[in-house]
């Protein structure tokens, strides 16, 4: 296969899971990131994504609501494969329809507890630490209608740090998430593509 694999990274937010992935796949010989969407426009991914030569669009929540408005930018864009990075906006059925088994999602903590709308950041770390858990970490998945309800693809685990804050929690997540989320990218993208 020569084709070239064209993904869409959404992300709502600070962008540096967004940015690790763009880094990854720069010079990829067969993945490109061809587009960054945002629904904030002042989002700092907008920064992340231009200063790697990648392009921005903005979709706003009520642009959202006409699939014939946003599929326009996914087939300008030639994109083939959809990465959630820190997108907060639960993505539609007729998105999920059209890219089946196409768009992942990463969750910061082991699904399925500590999952659903509103749990995303410090809330998470902070549910993981006064359930007493002892161990946290990531979930990769698959997008459905409902937050963080779809088959789970990978998760990988973290001690929770002896000082129990949610800032340290989260300084360990991120690594998982910078170091594993880009390879599952890579190997679902490639499978699911030919």
């Amino acid at each position: 296969m020569n084709a070239k694999i064209n993904l869409s990274i959404l992300a709502s937010g600070s962008g540096t899971n967004a940015e690790n992935i763009i880094k990854f796949f720069n010079n990829h010989p067969t993945i490109n990131v061809a587009l960054l969407i945002t629904n904030k426009s002042d989002a700092k991914a907008i920064l992340r994504a231009k200063k790697h030569n990648v392009p921005v669009e903005v979709i706003t929540n009520k642009q959202w609501k006409k699939p014939e408005t946003v599929l326009l930018f996914f087939e300008k864009y030639k994109i083939n494969f959809i990465v959630l990075a820190g997108y907060l906006i639960l993505i539609p059925s007729w998105l999920i329809e059209k890219y089946k088994q196409r768009i992942v999602n990463i969750h910061p903590a082991l699904l399925p507890e500590f999952g659903g709308k509103g749990m995303y950041g410090k809330t998470v770390h902070e549910a993981v630490i006064n359930k007493g858990k002892e161990e946290s970490g990531i979930t990769i998945h698959y997008v459905n209608e409902k937050y963080d309800e779809g088959d789970i693809i990978f998760q990988a685990k973290c001690k929770v740090p002896e000082n129990r804050s949610p800032e340290s929690l989260a300084k360990e997540v991120h690594l998982l998430e910078y170091e594993y989320y880009p390879k599952v990218i890579e190997c679902l993208a490639m499978n699911k593509i030919k």
